[in-house]
């Protein structure tokens, strides 16, 4: 009798730890544990450690609280200048309420992954291809806008959402690069037409000052000279000097000058003495003739 009692109590007391152990949970620091007993939600969340339920009336939903970093499927969509793009991202969001992750939606994962792909492709649809390529940043606030107002219903945060990169067809690339180049040539043409007005308006400042030093040109001609016979050159060319010329100029100017100009009074004087005298001299002619005819 006494041995039978001795079986029997060992038994429930091994009935009782297996019971006991089947109740036995263990949240991890990153988890947080909802209760559901007989279907209903318990107002308590179990933190991390150990913790205790009732075999077969709770059921514990361990929820993870990390960030997720969720991809975003490329979406194909047509920007507001009617260029087809494709377009995906990334995702950053956390629970901040487990009771709602897991009462309020069915799979919080997908829910946010479905409203990331509608909202990566309105954004597509509402920006230029510009805004798409150098203004990211904007885009990423309204995206993180547009998938936080639903996900707090969900007991979801979002913490960012990244767009990874946009594919473009290979013509409008090649339309880009066009554009890019065309933009480059253009500044490089501004840069080398500023370039030689800076230069135009230095040369005219060099030449002002030598015209006022001409010695100072005279060295720069034989720095010049020197310069390219450093070259090795097998023909030299020497300019005329410049002197040269200018002495040749004044030289001519003096020689062929023209005779200084009398006073009028003196002038007077010769002009009539010449005047009658060569009128007169057809006159005197006809009279000899007349006389040899007579």
């Amino acid at each position: 009798m006494v041995e039978e009692l001795v079986l029997a109590a060992v038994g429930a007391a091994s009935a009782g730890v297996a019971y006991a152990m089947a109740g036995a949970r263990v949240v991890k620091q990153y988890e947080r544990g909802v209760v559901l007993r007989l279907g209903r939600l318990r107002d308590e969340v179990r933190g991390p450690g150990f913790t205790m339920v009732i075999p077969g009336v709770d059921r514990l939903r361990k929820v993870n609280m990390q960030i997720v970093t969720m991809p975003v499927p490329a979406q194909e969509g047509i920007t507001r200048d009617n260029v087809t793009v494709r377009v995906d991202a990334v995702v950053y969001f956390k629970v901040v309420n487990p009771a709602e992750a897991v009462i309020a939606v069915e799979d919080y994962r997908f829910a946010v992954s479905q409203m990331a792909q509608t909202s990566l492709r309105s954004i597509i649809g509402k920006s230029d291809l510009d805004d798409l390529l150098s203004n990211r940043e904007k885009l990423n606030q309204g995206l993180e806008l547009m998938l936080d107002s639903p996900a707090i219903g969900w007991g979801v945060q979002i913490d960012r959402v990244e767009i990874k990169d946009v594919s473009l067809p290979e013509t409008m690339k090649r339309s880009m690069s066009r554009q890019a180049e065309a933009e480059r040539e253009r500044r490089a043409r501004v840069i080398n037409a500023d370039a030689e007005l800076l230069a135009s308006k230095k040369l005219a400042e060099a030449a002002a000052t030598m015209s006022e030093q001409p010695s100072a040109l005279q060295l720069r001609l034989l720095q010049t000279i020197v310069a390219v016979a450093a070259e090795k050159n097998s023909t030299l060319v020497l300019p005329f000097p410049v002197e040269l010329l200018r002495f040749l100029e004044r030289a001519g100017s003096v020689s062929g000058a023209p005779a200084p100009v009398a006073e009028p009074g003196a002038a007077a004087g010769p002009a009539a003495v010449v005047e009658p005298v060569v009128e007169s001299a057809p006159a005197a002619e006809s009279e000899r003739r007349e006389g040899g005819a007579a």
